[in-house]
């Protein structure tokens, strides 16, 4: 009979029995076997025997391992693939090392035919670098640097510019052209007897152009063409509104005593007009132009700011061309001949831009051609017509209103009947407003 708790008796008479109950996990333990448990307690070891007969093998104490030295372990190689079909390890290509150019080779210049003089302040000093990279190639031409920082045409107790100028074209004969460029620290009073004028007034204005033409006298009596340089913008936008004023008293100055004004304002603003540090370099590459304190010029600047004056200097060196001399358009000239131009002499004593004289000279190497026989002439046309007023209205002689050609007469009375009953006119056959079908 069932325990209680083991099972119940169905009231339709059947008995149910009860699922057994869950062993304890203890019970799944066996003492023998892979699952035997182990036992809860170590047993007893027995003490090491201390004597051992004749005839009885005595333990061997194992010996302990010897120490060995800590290796690296050697380095890891990946492979691709199972061990038969091992991929060759990829190496990365080693690109050569580009060597560095060998710096070029500077042209000697030790007795320079012609001398390229530079004065001025510091802006100067970065003019006759940007020169000095332009004419590096030219054995014959050297750029003399005679510039002096923190100077200008106000403090003569610094540098008295036109004594310096004079001293040295005259100690100096092989000075051909002479260059300034001056005024960066001339925004400052000037002082005239015992008063003292301050800077930019009518009175100062005047003053300062008396010591521009002073500057200008000491080339023009040693008869050297001069090239004066103006400023440039600076970041300041009080000293660049100070700086446009120098620049036309200047040029004024200096256009009046003869010589040659170059305006490099434009090179050195962005499209705006306003003062930028970066911009187009001689080659046409977006470079910096000026350095980080708003004034003076970076390499690239020297040398977009030489390109400038080189330009004015190309034109007053001259070149020369092949021409003829001045002989009549029917006189034979001998192909190959080259024959001095006038005015085209490397000095630029006598140079000339009279491009008519030139032209005149090239035509008359070329041989006339005959007029083909059988062709008319075409008459000319006149280079404008009447004018036609549009505006006015046209009268007649006796001052009458102009009016239309005469209508003809309507003896059909078309127009009547078209215009002013709005009866329409009937189709002719053939016309588009002919809908009669069949048609015709």
């Amino acid at each position: 009979m069932a325990q209680w708790g083991d099972g119940y008796t169905d009231p339709r008479g059947g008995y149910y029995q009860a699922p057994p109950r869950r062993r304890p996990r203890d019970a799944y333990y066996r003492d023998d076997g892979p699952y035997a448990r182990p036992p809860r307690y170590a047993p007893p070891q027995e003490a090491p025997r201390q004597f051992y007969w004749p005839w009885e093998d005595r333990p061997q104490q194992a010996a302990p391992p010897p120490e060995r030295a800590y290796r690296p372990p050697p380095p890891r190689q990946r492979g691709y693939g199972t061990a038969d079909s091992q991929r060759p390890s990829i190496r990365r290509r080693q690109r050569p090392v580009r060597a560095p150019e060998p710096p070029k080779a500077a042209t000697a210049k030790t007795d320079p035919s012609m001398q390229i003089a530079v004065f001025g302040d510091s802006l100067a000093d970065h003019l006759a670098k940007g020169l000095d990279d332009v004419f590096e190639d030219n054995s014959d031409v050297a750029v003399i640097d005679r510039a002096k920082g923190d100077s200008g045409l106000v403090r003569k107790d610094l540098v008295d510019w036109p004594k310096v100028a004079e001293d040295y074209l005259q100690a100096n004969p092989k000075v051909r052209y002479g260059l300034v460029m001056m005024g960066a620290n001339d925004r400052q009073a000037i002082r005239d007897g015992d008063t003292t004028v301050d800077p930019l007034t009518d009175r100062w204005k005047e003053l300062y152009r008396a010591r521009v033409e002073a500057m200008v006298k000491p080339f023009t009596d040693h008869k050297i063409p001069l090239i004066w340089v103006g400023l440039p913008p600076m970041q300041s936008q009080s000293l660049t509104r100070d700086l446009a004023a120098i620049n036309d008293v200047v040029r004024e100055a200096v256009t009046k005593a003869g010589a040659t004004y170059v305006d490099i304002w434009p090179g050195f603003v962005d499209d705006r007009d306003r003062y930028t540090a970066s911009g187009p370099d001689p080659e046409g590459q977006i470079a910096k132009l000026r350095t980080s304190d708003g004034v003076h010029f970076t390499k690239a600047g020297d040398r977009k700011l030489a390109h400038f004056a080189d330009i004015e200097l190309k034109r007053l060196m001259g070149t020369t061309v092949p021409a003829v001399s001045d002989q009549p358009a029917t006189a034979s000239v001998t192909p190959g001949t080259p024959v001095a131009v006038p005015g085209a002499s490397l000095d630029g004593s006598e140079a000339s831009s009279d491009t008519a004289t030139i032209d005149r000279q090239i035509t008359a190497m070329l041989p006339s051609l005959p007029e083909p026989a059988g062709i008319p002439a075409l008459p000319v046309k006149p280079a404008a017509g009447p004018v036609v007023p549009l505006s006015r209205s046209e009268t007649s002689p006796g001052g009458a209103l102009v009016t239309g050609r005469p209508l003809d007469g309507d003896s059909m009375g078309t127009v009547e009947r078209t215009l002013l009953r709005g009866n329409a006119p009937a189709p002719q056959p053939g016309r588009a407003d002919d809908f009669r079908w069949p048609p015709g």
